[in-house]
C-alpha cells in the first residue's frame, strides 16, 4: 500500500468535512470505499474520496435543479394558463386543442432546459422541439387559425419559456451576466428553431396568374 495515497479515519473525516463517527458508519455500510490494515485500522484513498464527493455534489445539484425546475415551471405555467382566457386566438380553440397547447408548453419547457443544460449539444431535444413547432402549425390550421394567429400563440408561450428560464437561473444563483447571456443565447436559438419549423410547415397557397 502506497502510504502517500492513503489517509486514516480522522484525516478522511476532516477531508470530507464530517465527524469521524459518521465517517466510520459510512465505511461500515460500504457507502464510502475503504480498506483495513493488517492491524484492523481503516484507511481511505484520497482520490476515491474526491470521486465520492464529486458524485455527491452532482447528485445534490441534479436533485435541487429538478425540484427548482418543477416548482418554478409549474408556478409559471399556472400563471400563464390564467392569462390565456384574454387571448383572442385562445378563445377560438376547443377544449382538446387548449389542453394540447398547454401540454406542448410544458414539454417545451422540459426540452429547453435539456438543451441549455447540454450547452446546445442535445440535438434530440432540438428535433423534438421542431416537431412541436410543426404540431403548433397543424393545430392552428385545423382549428381555423391564420398563420399569424398561430405564430401569436407560439410567441405567447415563448415569453413564458424565457421568463421561466430566467427565474430558474436567478433561483440557482448562476444569473451573472456571462451565465445569463449564454443561457439566453441558447434559449433564443432553441425557440427560433421551433418558430421556423412552425412557419415552414404551413402550406403555401399557389400563386395566382
Amino acid at each position: 500500500m502506497d502510504n502517500s495515497e492513503w489517509i486514516n479515519l480522522g484525516e478522511a473525516a476532516e477531508f470530507i468535512g464530517v465527524h469521524p463517527t459518521t465517517m466510520r458508519a459510512w465505511a461500515d455500510k460500504g457507502e464510502i470505499p475503504s480498506q483495513r490494515t493488517p492491524g484492523g485500522h481503516r484507511r481511505f484513498r484520497r482520490e476515491e474520496l474526491e470521486a465520492w464527493m464529486e458524485a455527491q455534489s452532482r447528485s445534490q445539484q441534479a436533485g435541487a435543479q429538478l425540484i427548482m425546475q418543477n416548482t418554478l415551471g409549474q408556478a409559471r405555467m399556472k400563471l400563464t394558463e390564467g392569462n390565456l382566457s384574454g387571448q383572442e386566438w385562445y378563445q377560438q380553440l376547443d377544449e382538446q386543442l387548449r389542453a394540447a397547447h398547454q401540454h406542448n408548453g410544458r414539454r417545451l419547457l422540459q426540452l429547453i432546459m435539456r438543451y441549455t443544460s447540454s450547452n446546445g449539444r442535445d440535438e434530440a431535444a432540438l428535433e423534438e422541439a421542431r416537431q412541436i413547432g410543426r404540431d403548433y402549425e397543424e393545430m392552428g390550421r385545423t382549428n381555423g387559425l391564420s398563420l399569424a394567429d398561430t405564430v401569436r400563440a407560439y410567441l405567447f408561450f415563448r415569453e413564458f419559456l424565457f421568463q421561466t428560464i430566467y427565474d430558474m437561473t436567478e433561483a440557482s444563483g448562476s444569473g451573472g451576466p456571462t451565465d445569463w447571456g449564454q443561457i439566453r443565447r441558447l434559449a433564443g436559438n432553441f425557440t427560433d428553431e421551433v418558430l421556423l419549423a412552425l412557419v415552414e410547415a404551413h402550406p403555401c397557397k399557389p400563386a395566382q396568374d
